[in-house]
């Protein structure tokens, strides 16, 4: 169960309690998360002044590590500048006792999808953000070129009442360009994604089967997060193509009939 006024993220009961030497009061209520971690990160929650948020900082064996520090610090950089919906905000960089040097984002009151499937709580809103919002997040992310793990049913949040999509940990370092193989892995990693939640549904959607199977295909892959878009809106570019096409010569068409009545 979780610590917060809400259901919060999924905090299972291996969560622990860190005491706090703070007399400023502005901390307080500090609990690390095991599940989670990384592998060079804990993850805390804590209230500042009152506030849940969220912490993520080093583990204490990297902690006084100079290079792992700039590792922190660059993360930190990377996602400061992100702001879109559906990726959690992230707010300060600041030392917190207990915690040590620690990157501060929103909480995130709502479950995992992990969590989600574990409970057999899927709904087709659920489906329906997966299909929109974590495509319109990833999109996102690679127009900003970001490099980031692998996004799992773990690192995506549904919120409580609306069951809005939150991915967190999403930044980790940008690029001045992503290469094909960092694309491809983000399409691969939504296709594992969409294959895990169609696994545990109780009814069968073939459409979204298929478009599953094709991020993983390494013969005929998608080329970018907008093909997905595209199919998961049942449109292909030539479609697209072709109804611009139409478009602009029935302008064209329209604009010589009134030149030619003047």
């Amino acid at each position: 169960m979780s610590t917060h006024p809400g259901p919060g993220p999924y905090i299972s009961k291996a969560e622990k309690k860190i005491p706090i030497d703070d007399p400023s009061g502005k901390w307080s209520d500090l609990t690390l998360l095991p599940e989670w971690e990384e592998e060079f990160y804990d993850v805390y929650t804590a209230r500042k002044h009152g506030k849940w948020v969220m912490l993520k900082a080093l583990k204490k064996q990297y902690a006084d590590n100079p290079e792992y520090q700039a590792m922190l610090e660059r993360e930190f950089d990377t996602r400061y500048n992100l702001a879109h919906p559906n990726i959690v905000m992230v707010n300060d960089l600041e030392m917190v006792p207990g915690a040590g040097l620690s990157i501060i984002t929103d909480d995130v009151y709502g479950y995992s999808l992990r969590r989600l499937i574990d409970e057999k709580r899927l709904t087709p809103k659920i489906v329906s953000r997966l299909q929109t919002q974590l495509l319109d997040a990833m999109e996102y992310i690679q127009e900003n070129h970001i490099v980031h793990h692998p996004i799992t049913p773990d690192t995506i949040i549904f919120t409580e009442y609306n069951e809005n999509l939150k991915l967190i940990n999403v930044g980790y370092d940008q690029k001045s360009e992503l290469s094909e193989q960092d694309t491809q892995e983000d399409i691969r990693s939504y296709g594992r994604v969409l294959d895990e939640v169609l696994d545990n549904l109780p009814t069968s959607l073939p459409r979204l089967r298929r478009i599953a199977k094709k991020c993983s295909d390494q013969t005929h892959p998608f080329r970018g997060i907008p093909d997905i878009q595209l199919a998961v809106e049942k449109r292909s570019a030539n479609q697209i193509y072709l109804f611009l096409i139409i478009a602009i010569t029935i302008l064209l068409a329209l604009l010589i009939f009134l030149v030619s009545t003047q």
